[in-house]
């Protein structure tokens, strides 16, 4: 079975904002599911120097606004595929006064700057296809 990547960006937000909120995401994709084979391997070049990454596609998206990437975090949590988000709550002050902010704020409330997906490609392709790519 095939295995990809997806990452939905929120349009609404700067380059800068989505590079930053798609680093955050991948690095918390993997460490909050360590037991899972994500297949980075080493490309190694003529002169024997490493390049690490996945073998699996990796594919970025973007979506209208933070509502429509909070309705597919609802259907991928119905479907029980792996995740990661990333919302405004994440992004001013320390990593200790954001955690409170996050606490502080109900759900219903967050912007989502980006959800980030793994898993099999015939699960995730039906829930991301209404989504465009990322230019």
């Amino acid at each position: 079975m095939t295995k990809k990547l997806v990452a939905i960006l929120n349009k609404k937000i700067t380059v800068g904002q989505a590079m930053n909120a798609l680093a955050h995401m991948v690095m918390g994709l993997a460490k909050s599911n360590s037991n899972i084979d994500f297949a980075v391997i080493s490309y190694t070049d003529k002169d024997g120097n490493q390049h690490w990454a996945s073998k699996h596609p990796f594919i970025i998206l973007k979506a209208k606004n933070s509502n429509k990437i909070r309705t597919l975090r609802e259907e991928v949590i119905k479907k029980n595929i792996i995740f990661s988000t990333f919302t405004n709550t994440m992004t001013v002050g320390t990593w200790q006064e954001q955690i409170e902010r996050s606490k502080g704020t109900p759900e219903s409330e967050l912007e989502y700057f980006g959800i980030c997906l793994f898993g099999d490609a015939e699960t995730i392709d039906p829930l991301t296809k209404k989504f465009s790519l990322w230019q």
